[in-house]
């Protein structure tokens, strides 16, 4: 059987071609996301930027920390605390001190991500002046980077600068110097001081002070920006190439098994008369066994290859995209390719095993079969599987709305739970492929002349060679529906809670990062014919179950103007119940009955009872928590709603706004304009990762495609043939291979859209449940791009080896044996 495995390869090189490409690329991609995780868990520790070159830095208290039954459980505070008043007195009797202010700046002309920050400061990271000056007044700054060059005048949302020197950029922020009695403006919060004394003194001062911090040396990192930053990139990172890693090993064996299922259906008469010269079913499926295991063992040692050239790029593409930290690079490992090479070789023996169960049933008069028709398309394995994945799929659906609706809205949910239904329906393809074919070549075959009509017929009657090429086509289509449409519809119901929740007619926002001062909130709650309702962004953290520390969002905020401004979803409770001693929650806690009392800490780490006043519906899950302004000390206001009084005219009252925020600097929007300047928006790096999986599966569809178009056409010459002998020209039959290819893409098209519709209506259904009634939003552009591209490259596959065999006699096709 080994030499009549190398004798099929050898001749039959076409059927397996597909097969080949499909397991190369997906043993690279494994070896590439292989080689990118290695890299990461061996990740050096980031050092010290903006405060390499300081002596000492103090930090006042910015996490909390709970003791559990099984440790000590950690957050960050949502505001942290500056130095004690007390303890910065103590350390500058040691030495200079220097007061540190971080902000967000927005300048017409500069970067994105402009921060701000004391001048005093620029020597610690340490920034040098390429040219010009340090700022003097208060309008007068210092850039890094090449954006503006000394004498510009910048619009930024503090009022106009004109920049008077420059700094090179180092790499790790966009800065811009002020003054440092403008820096204290801007930002009047200092959470760290810079210290130039000796270390041990400097921890003796803040001995007992609770939370504060001494940083030295490479702890000198935890004083800048999002320190954790580097983790955080190279954990969504990962979370990218995973999503991207499944999709790949869930196509690769899908088309794997596809082309091989479908290359043993067309040799059933090789089978057969193999069968008919002795040979055993044992001996049968070996056969096809030791054709997969060569496969595989030739497209797995190309695939690592191409994986060890692919890391680097990958990881280059990356850290350009900033996707990943700008240290990131491949590293020398070798497990990733025992993996890559160990996974591949099982993926095509995966693939083949059904295949190979067939092959072995074939009996001896399979060998005189002349027909094409495809009479049991359906084994009764297939049956099995099909309808148990199918009533697996329905009742994992029913479960989870039942007992935890939320759970269908979790990223690891949406992503995984469509590959199930994708193989159930994939498994039941050919009991579909017929009907739908059918329909789809209806009004074709009611046209003039024969054509429409052998669509028809070709299409349903060839339904393993119609469902080999619809399947690939369902993968992606389906695959694109319902992870963007997932993504998409979520998106879409959290605007949909903000729209509905909010009854304001306008929304104020502040120009900086550093809140609405007093004298701004005075003027407009000034403003005739307006409803003020002023709102800080906090935290609140709670101990659940004994053992896990949460943090929830939470608003503070006065309950009359609340409201007056709000419209929120309570399960049970009123908004006036709320005052300083209670908290509105929502139903996602552990303890959400009005009038039970709760442990928390608050957004500063201070420990608090409150008395639950009233509780929301879960939602989305970003109705989070409601306190006072005085349960969110330090808290600035960061946004006010306001409602025009009864007979107040809208245009009166904005007028007065914009007024009221001028001199401090503001946004006036009305309430429409607001939700769609804030509508939410998918996080890059998970857009990245669904488009990385959308393309792989569109790449494994076209390798899918092209195999199976070019076998099936090789496998019709005679039929085609015939067709030229009946009286059919050359472009009739290009034309009637082309629209066959067309309108089974069709049919994989309309499966797909099948099973991304029930996926994204089971995520409507737990939004619904979850009292969040929203539109299910559809990637139209998407499916069409899509389905465009496999209907290309099918009807490419198809015209062009059926055009080259065509260039042959008629007569001489239909003596071809097959």
């Amino acid at each position: 059987m080994l030499s009549t495995t190398l004798r099929t390869l050898r001749t039959r090189w076409v059927n397996f071609v597909g097969s080949f490409v499909a397991l190369s690329l997906g043993v690279a991609l494994i070896a590439v996301m292989g080689l990118a995780l290695a890299s990461s868990l061996d990740a050096p520790d980031r050092g010290a930027e903006r405060f390499a070159a300081a002596p000492v830095v103090v930090k006042g208290q910015d996490t909390i920390k709970v003791l559990t039954s099984i440790g000590d459980r950690t957050q960050k505070l949502a505001q942290p605390r500056a130095v004690p008043d007390d303890v910065a007195v103590k350390l500058r009797d040691l030495g200079t001190v220097v007061e540190d202010r971080s902000f967000a700046v927005r300048a017409e002309g500069g970067p994105a991500d402009l921060v701000g920050h004391p001048w005093s400061t620029a020597a610690f990271a340490p920034y040098h002046l390429d040219a010009g000056r340090a700022p003097e007044a208060v309008d007068e700054v210092v850039v890094s980077g090449d954006w503006a060059r000394p004498g510009t005048r910048v619009r930024t949302d503090g009022g106009t600068v004109r920049v008077v020197g420059t700094v090179a950029g180092l790499g790790f922020e966009n800065a811009v110097f002020y003054t440092d009695t403008r820096a204290a403006e801007l930002s009047p919060r200092s959470l760290q001081l810079v210290v130039d004394a000796d270390a041990a003194a400097v921890r003796e001062a803040v001995r007992g002070s609770g939370g504060v911090q001494v940083l030295t040396g490479d702890a000198r990192r935890y004083a800048d920006a999002d320190p954790d930053r580097d983790s955080e990139a190279l954990t969504a990172m990962n979370a990218m190439f995973g999503t991207a890693g499944g999709v790949t090993g869930f196509v690769s064996v899908f088309v794997v098994a596809s082309t091989f299922a479908f290359a043993v259906a067309q040799r059933r008469r090789e089978f057969g008369l193999l069968r008919t010269a002795g040979a055993t079913p044992g001996q049968i499926r070996r056969m096809v066994v030791y054709e997969a295991l060569a496969v595989g063992v030739l497209a797995s040692a190309v695939g690592c290859v191409l994986g060890s050239y692919g890391a680097p790029k990958l990881a280059e593409w990356a850290v350009d995209e900033s996707l990943a930290p700008r240290w990131f690079t491949i590293g020398g490992y070798t497990w990733p390719y025992h993996m890559a090479f160990w996974t591949g070789l099982f993926v095509a023996l995966c693939g083949v095993l059904a295949a190979s169960w067939r092959a072995g049933r074939t009996g001896p008069t399979e060998a005189l079969r002349e027909a094409s028709v495809d009479t049991r398309p359906m084994t009764w394995g297939r049956w099995l599987f099909g309808v148990a994945l199918l009533i697996t799929a329905a009742v994992t659906l029913t479960v989870a709305l039942v007992t935890n609706p939320g759970d269908l809205l979790q990223r690891k949910t949406y992503v995984s739970r469509p590959m199930l239904l994708i193989t159930a329906v994939a498994l039941l393809a050919p009991v579909l492929v017929r009907p739908l074919a059918r329909l789809i070549a209806w009004l074709p075959a009611q046209l003039p002349g024969a054509g429409g009509m052998l669509v028809r017929e070709n299409a349903a009657t060839g339904v393993r060679r119609s469902a080999a090429v619809a399947a690939p086509v369902l993968v992606t289509v389906a695959l694109a529906g319902s992870l963007l449409g997932a993504t998409a519809t979520l998106n879409e119901a959290k605007a949909t809670e903000v729209r509905d929740q909010t009854a304001a007619d306008f929304v104020v926002t502040p120009a900086g990062n550093a809140g609405f001062d007093k004298a701004t909130l005075q003027r407009l709650r000034a403003v005739s014919g307006a409803e003020v309702s002023a709102s800080s962004s906090s935290a609140v953290y709670v101990l659940e179950d004994g053992v896990a520390l949460i943090r929830s969002d939470a608003r503070a905020v006065e309950p009359e103007p609340l409201a007056a401004t709000a419209r929120l979803p309570l399960a049970a409770g009123k908004v006036g119940d709320l005052d300083d001693d209670s908290i509105i929650v929502n139903e996602e806690w552990e303890k959400h009955t009005v009038g039970e009392r709760v442990d928390v800490w608050l957004g500063d780490g201070t420990r608090k009872s409150l008395k639950i006043a009233a509780v929301m519906t879960i939602g989305t899950g970003n109705n989070g928590v409601y306190v006072t302004p005085r349960n969110a000390p330090a808290a600035f206001v960061d946004r006010v709603d306001v409602r025009r009084a009864d007979g107040a005219d809208a245009g009166t009252v904005a007028t007065g706004l914009r007024q009221a925020v001028r001199a401090s600097g503001g946004e006036v929007l009305t309430r429409d304009a607001w939700v769609r300047a804030t509508y939410p928006e998918t996080n890059r790096t998970t857009r990245m990762g669904f488009l990385l999986a959308f393309g792989i599966a569109l790449l494994y569809t076209g390798i899918s495609l092209a195999n199976t178009m070019v076998m099936a056409t090789s496998d019709r010459v005679r039929e085609l043939a015939v067709l030229r002998l009946a009286g059919a020209t050359r472009w009739q039959v290009l034309r009637l291979v082309g629209v066959e290819a067309l309108t089974v893409v069709m049919v994989g098209g309309l499966l797909g859209a099948l099973v991304a519709g029930l996926n994204l209506v089971g995520m409507w259904s737990a939004l619904g449940l979850l009292s969040v009634w929203t539109s299910i939003e559809i990637p139209w552009a998407t499916l069409a791009a899509a389905l465009g591209a496999c209907a290309a490259l099918a009807v490419i596959s198809a015209v062009v080896p059926a055009g080259l065999s065509l260039r042959r006699r008629a007569v001489e096709l239909a003596g071809t044996p097959e």
